[in-house]
Order: structure tokens, then C-alpha cells, then sequence
């Protein structure tokens, strides 16, 4: 007989985190590409630095943080990789229609489009990966799933700097029906065909059983929402302090390669293949290095293991910022790859956090609106928040790199004062689970750490 809490084979839990990594990668691309593109979409559309931010965040993260709410409930009661399947469908064929608009409203649609269909991705990959390997190792998966960020926004930009730069070389491509197509149109037209033929091979993922007290089972809203209420203090410094830090992340990400155009005199091409380099190594070395701290952690007793490498990458990141005013090429370089590891190391234990501190049931309607709060605070407001200050503020396009060190700056450290502030309700948060478990039956690995007074002094410490 098969135990139905049983977590799957090694080789099958990591196959299923090798999918949805190339899942998140192919996201992450279509997501990012809009960073390298700033220039060519500029001129071509005659827009302002305010208006391409909107492209690059807001427009996108509005309606995936909306979409993800009502996602996250489905996430709980229904077919887990069904909703990848259709949503990588969905943003595949809306980043194609983005290489085909004419104007910007209809970009700027698309882009809403995008965001819509990706909404579907990370609340199913973070229920499937918790249900796939027991606690004292999802830090570490989560973290390998979360490193399709840096990988994709490698890939966006090496993969984007080399198509461009063919494209440029041949001109205007003319295609049947739709006419004249710029070369930046060419990037977001192979983007989203790869995306189609992506689709498939997400059937070859297996869906675990769920596991943990009340899994499969529906829980009335108010339920849900009664839960959160009880450790909203866990999960407000959670959502908010990760926020700010994905805020500064996103911010100065998505002006790093127009400030290394517009600064350092740099083609389209170039920034390409630092950038992305940069993006794939430190950042994917970030990540894993930031979730293996985190089960290390763990293994020592500290319950909170997840924030607290929150808090470290927030504050290196708070304090590195101003590594952006090096005019030297070379150390710029080196400063930029430092600071991508270190503003990497959040990206999995975000995620990993709130898999701890919720019952099964209601993970995927949990990680929805985490993800509401990271996408609207960060990846909307941060690329906006530079663009203003620059536009507003400074009143110059020379000062982008002092809106970068200024709000990269100000949103690390603010986010993690907010984590700092949260570890001690986290540890009660995670108790709050313990006992929640207790009496609706413990089957998803909950056991209790040894020495119980130990653990919960470092937690507070």
C-alpha cells in the first residue's frame, strides 16, 4: 500500500524542480527583456523614461498580483500543473503579440496580458516543490527553483543582446500581414515561441500528493483569512520587508543597463553579455548559497533561519548601493557582481518562509498574496520609483545611477528593518502551525525541534 505522505524519489522531486526552474527561466525572460529594450522602444514610440517604466512594471504587476489571488485558491483544490500548462500557453502568446504592437497602448496590453498568464507559475511551483521534500530541505529546492530569476534575466539579456544585434545588422523584417517589424519586435516574437513549444514537456511533471494536516481539503475563505489574522504579524513583516527588497532589486535591475548605456557609452549588445553573465553567475550563486545558509541554519536550531538570511542580503544590499557611483569600469564590474549575489540571497527563503508557517491547505492562497505584495511593491512601483526620480527629481537622464543608489539604498534598508522586526513573530508563527497541526493531524514532517526552550531563545535573539 502506498503511503500517501510518503514525499517522492530524490530523482523524480528533483526532475520536477528542473521543469519548473525552465518554467521560471522562460518567465523570466519574457518579463525582463523590456530592461534591455528601453532605448530602441524609447525612440520608436517617442516615450518617456516614466512611461517605459510602466512597461517594464507596473502594467505587468497590477494584473499579476490580481490574477494570483483567485489563482491561489485554485493552486489548493485543483490540478496544480494543468495551471502552469495553461498559463505558459497564455503569457507564450502574449509576449509574441508585444512583438507585433504598433503603438504603445497596444504594448502596454500585452504586457498586462504577460503578467496575467505568469501569475499562474510560482504559487503551483511553491506547492508542488513543499509537497515534493520534507522541511529541512525545501530552503534549498525552493532556492534552486527560485534561481530561474538570474538565470532568465541572464538569458534576456545575452540571448536579447545577440538577436538585437542581428536584427540591427539586417533592418526592418517584413512579415505577412503584419508588415514592417523592428528589430526589438524580432526578440519578443522567438521569446514567445520558444515559450509555445515549451508547454509540453510541463506534463512530464508528477504531482505529489498533498501532504499536511487538511490537504485537498477546501477551506472556506474566512477560515483562511482567520488564520492569517492570527499571525498577521509574521506575515505583514514577511510580505512587506521582502517586498522592499525585491523593490530595490527590481528598481535598480531594470536601470542598470540603460545607466551602463547612457554613463559608459556601451552597445546594446555588450550590456547583453556583462549583464546577463553577471545575472546568471552571481545570481544563481546567491540564491543557492542564501537557501543552503538557511538549512544550515535550521539544522542549528534557528526557526526563523529564512528571515534571518533575508536580513543579511537586505542589509549588504542596503550598504553596497553606493558602489553604483564607481566610474572605474572594471571595479564596477566586480562591485556589480557582488552586489547581484548578495541582492540574490533572499530569493529562495522568501518563498521557503511562508511554506513554514502555513498549513496546506491554504499555502497556495498564502504564497498568492505574498506574491501580490512583492510584485505590486516591487517589480511595480521599484522600475517606476527610479524613472520618477529621475524624471522628477534630478530632472536630468545623465542622474539615473544617483536614482539607483538613492532608492536601492533607502527600500534594502528599510526592508530589513521590516525583517528584523519579524523574527520573533515568525517564531511564534511557526508555533502557531505546530499546534494547528496537533489537532488537525500532523503529516507534513511538523516535528517539533529538539529542545524546544533552545530553539525559540535563538529565534528571539
Amino acid at each position: 500500500m502506498i503511503n500517501p505522505n510518503a514525499y517522492p524519489t530524490p530523482r523524480r522531486a528533483w526532475l520536477t524542480v528542473f521543469i519548473l526552474l525552465l518554467a521560471y527561466v522562460l518567465s523570466f525572460m519574457d518579463r525582463q527583456i523590456v530592461y534591455l529594450l528601453v532605448a530602441p522602444i524609447r525612440r520608436d514610440m517617442v516615450l518617456t523614461d516614466t512611461k517605459i517604466s510602466l512597461l517594464m512594471g507596473l502594467s505587468f504587476a497590477i494584473f499579476y498580483a490580481i490574477a494570483g489571488i483567485p489563482l491561489g485558491r485554485v493552486v489548493d483544490t485543483k490540478s496544480r500543473r494543468g495551471l502552469i500548462f495553461c498559463g505558459v500557453l497564455f503569457w507564450s502568446l502574449m509576449t509574441a503579440g508585444c512583438g507585433l504592437a504598433k503603438v504603445y497602448w497596444q504594448l502596454l496590453l500585452m504586457r498586462v496580458g504577460t503578467g496575467a498568464g505568469e501569475a499562474t507559475l510560482s504559487p503551483a511551483a511553491y506547492s508542488i516543490l513543499a509537497d515534493s521534500f520534507p522541511p529541512q530541505k525545501r530552503a534549498t529546492a525552493i532556492s534552486v527553483y527560485g534561481i530561474g530569476v538570474y538565470i532568465g534575466i541572464g538569458m534576456a539579456y545575452l540571448l536579447g543582446g545577440a538577436i538585437i544585434t542581428w536584427a540591427n545588422a539586417r533592418g526592418d523584417v517584413i512579415l505577412p500581414l503584419f508588415g514592417h517589424i523592428k528589430p526589438w519586435q524580432v526578440i519578443f516574437l522567438v521569446l514567445g515561441a520558444l515559450g509555445i513549444l515549451f508547454a509540453l514537456p510541463l506534463l512530464a511533471i508528477k504531482e505529489p500528493t498533498r501532504k499536511g494536516a487538511g490537504a485537498g481539503v477546501v477551506v472556506p475563505l474566512k477560515d483562511v483569512g482567520r488564520y492569517i489574522v492570527g499571525i498577521r504579524k509574521a506575515v505583514l513583516s514577511h510580505n512587506l520587508g521582502f517586498g522592499c527588497l525585491v523593490f530595490a532589486a527590481s528598481g535598480v535591475g531594470a536601470w542598470t543597463p540603460t545607466f551602463l548605456l547612457r554613463d559608459h557609452g556601451m552597445t546594446l549588445g555588450k550590456v547583453g553579455l556583462y549583464v546577463g553573465s553577471i545575472s546568471i553567475v552571481a545570481g544563481s550563486l546567491g540564491v543557492m548559497s542564501g537557501g543552503r545558509l538557511a538549512d544550515y541554519l535550521a539544522r542549528r536550531g534557528f526557526r526563523d533561519s529564512n528571515m534571518r538570511v533575508g536580513l543579511l542580503g537586505g542589509v549588504l544590499t542596503a550598504l553596497g548601493g553606493v558602489g553604483y557611483l564607481i566610474d572605474n569600469l572594471t571595479l564596477l564590474w566586480i562591485f556589480m557582481f557582488v552586489y547581484t549575489f548578495a541582492a540574490a540571497m533572499p530569493n529562495g527563503v522568501a518563498a521557503a518562509a511562508i511554506q513554514e508557517i502555513m498549513p496546506n491547505s491554504m499555502r497556495g492562497q498564502t504564497s498568492a498574496i505574498y506574491l501580490l505584495a512583492v510584485t505590486l511593491i516591487g517589480l511595480g512601483l521599484g522600475p517606476t520609483a527610479v524613472a520618477l526620480v529621475t524624471d522628477y527629481v534630478f530632472r536630468d537622464d545623465m542622474a539615473v545611477r544617483n536614482s539607483i543608489v538613492w532608492v536601492g539604498s533607502i527600500a534594502s534598508g528599510l526592508g530589513a528593518l521590516l525583517i528584523w522586526s519579524g523574527l520573533k513573530p515568525y517564531a511564534q508563527a511557526r508555533q502557531t502551525l505546530e499546534d494547528w497541526g496537533a489537532q488537525h493531524g500532523n503529516s507534513d514532517g511538523l516535528i517539533p525541534a529538539p529542545h524546544e526552550g533552545t530553539t525559540l531563545q535563538r529565534a528571539s535573539l
